[in-house]
């Protein structure tokens, strides 16, 4: 099993937090907002502690749960604490109306999010694609993760299967493009009727 520690204390901090410990798994809640994250850890109950914000995360995986426009700002902030940690990026950089990426075409959150770390970290995108009351249900949920660090990829495929789930590499880094493009597609199809729904690829 894993320490995690989550960078941020809205639903799916919460969500993530209570299958990981779930799961076995030591979980940190870290939020600017101390009294917010002392209650998420509170709320979580065992196994879960509230760390202090910009101070060294206990985990050795860091998920960064923040929104997407805070998400550079927030590990450029971090700086040096997170040396030698893996960072899972799951956030989604949707425009205001959710019909576009805010971001250029030719890079990913997960990518600006490797920029602004330290040299020493390792990011993964994963999560994203996943809506938070879906994740919070539990079940054989397949997700999708993206890398370059192979080792990265199997502390995080590790950790995804100690929540029930199953990871799926899709990847080096250049592909959570992609997977953040998969969670703009998980959102139209959402709002236009698609309540539950699976994805298949016939490879055959």
């Amino acid at each position: 099993m894993s320490d995690i520690s989550i960078i941020g204390s809205g639903n799916m901090a919460s969500a993530i937090g209570a299958l990981a410990l779930k799961g076995g798994n030591a979980v940190e809640i870290v939020g600017r907002d101390t009294a917010k994250s002392a209650a998420l850890a509170r709320a979580l109950g065992d196994g879960a502690t509230a760390g202090t914000w910009g101070a060294a995360p206990d985990g050795d995986i860091v998920i960064l749960a923040v929104l997407f426009e805070g998400a550079v700002a927030v590990v450029s902030e971090f700086g040096d604490a997170l040396d030698g940690k893996i960072i899972v990026d799951i956030t989604n950089p949707f425009n205001p109306s959710a019909t576009g990426l805010a971001i250029p075409h030719d890079t990913s959150m997960a990518q600006m999010v490797a920029e602004a770390a330290p040299a020493s970290v390792r990011v993964v995108k994963a999560f994203n694609t996943i809506f938070r009351g879906v994740l919070a249900a539990g079940g054989p949920l397949d997700v999708f993760m993206a890398g370059d660090d192979a080792q990265a990829k199997a502390s995080v495929a590790a950790f995804i299967e100690s929540l029930g789930l199953r990871p799926r590499d899709a990847g080096d880094v250049s592909m959570a493009h992609w997977l953040e493009g998969a969670g703009l597609l998980s959102v139209g199809l959402s709002r236009n009727g698609l309540e539950r729904f699976s994805l298949g690829v016939n490879l055959g």
